[in-house]
């Protein structure tokens, strides 16, 4: 693809998705968010009312009135794209790929907190740590994002959520909006999931295909795990292999919602085939009553 058709494909997203972007930044985007912390505003006399450990003692020795320091909470937040660029991602059977469709709602999610006046960074991962992209303000920095998701060709083709969250914790040391984009078809990464959702405000946002949990009975087919390159042959119209599959997939799936549950993360599930808008705009709704 040359540079121009790369160009032209960036911008068809950023005019498909400006809509969505205005719809949520019109809402209370930074409301649903935590903040990374209180900064210190004003000194002020103090008030019936009070916390007397917010005296400032320096300041009421100097003036002989009693003094508070006044804190607010930082508005500028540091939003992190952290996004599985796996073998299993480059997969889909509607209109798209999940790796497409992923990176067309991390451009939603990087041009809101553009608009935001917040900084955006990225990290594509496979088994490997493939690109970092550090956290920067402005629109062509938003658009650079994109460019790398729909188009950086992967070296790795597994999947280590684990490193990927261990890295962030390396480069990304204060407090950020953490949204983590994977089919999460990966093991061994619950401790490291744990200690990112400590430190940050991590959203999980599951990306995945319908033919992943549903198989149609076709007959005898090949299938190939696109990360190892195993392959196997299965009688799909079997009956056996449907309660088998259907069972691992449904026990699989509870096994990660419990573990979100578990460390206080919200989810964003979206699949191929259908509008990614309404999940997004669930978790804004959702997330906004619950801190009200």
């Amino acid at each position: 693809m040359t540079p121009r058709e790369i160009l032209k494909q960036v911008r068809r997203i950023e005019i498909t998705t400006r809509g969505l972007v205005n719809e949520v930044c019109s809402g209370e985007y930074h409301s649903v968010f935590k903040g990374r912390g209180m900064s210190f505003a004003e000194v002020r006399e103090y008030a019936w009312g009070d916390d007397i450990r917010g005296i400032d003692w320096n300041v009421t020795a100097r003036t002989g009135s009693p003094h508070v320091k006044v804190f607010e909470e930082e508005r500028e937040l540091t939003v992190m794209l952290v996004v599985d660029a796996s073998a299993s991602a480059w997969f889909g059977t509607r209109d798209r790929m999940k790796s497409q469709l992923a990176a067309e709602l991390c451009g939603v999610l990087a041009f809101s907190a553009i608009k935001n006046n917040d900084k955006v960074g990225m990290i594509l991962f496979t088994d490997r740590i493939e690109r970092f992209v550090p956290p920067r303000k402005g629109r062509r920095h938003a658009l650079r994002v994109l460019r790398e998701l729909l188009f950086h060709s992967a070296e790795g083709k597994g999947t280590d959520l684990a490193g990927a969250l261990e890295y962030l914790a390396r480069v990304i040391r204060r407090r950020a909006v953490v949204f983590l984009a994977s089919d999460f078809l990966a093991s061994g990464y619950e401790r490291a999931l744990s200690v990112a959702a400590r430190r940050h405000d991590l959203i999980a946002v599951r990306v995945g295909d319908v033919r992943e949990d549903e198989i149609p009975p076709i007959g005898f087919v090949e299938f190939e795990d696109p990360e190892t390159g195993a392959r196997t042959v299965v009688d799909t119209s079997a009956r056996a292999f449907q309660q088998r599959f259907g069972t691992l997939r449904a026990d699989a799936r509870e096994r990660v919602d419990e573990l979100f549950r578990r460390c206080g993360i919200d989810a964003i599930d979206v699949t191929t085939g259908e509008p990614y808008e309404r999940s997004l705009r669930r978790f804004f709704e959702a997330r906004a009553r619950r801190l009200r």
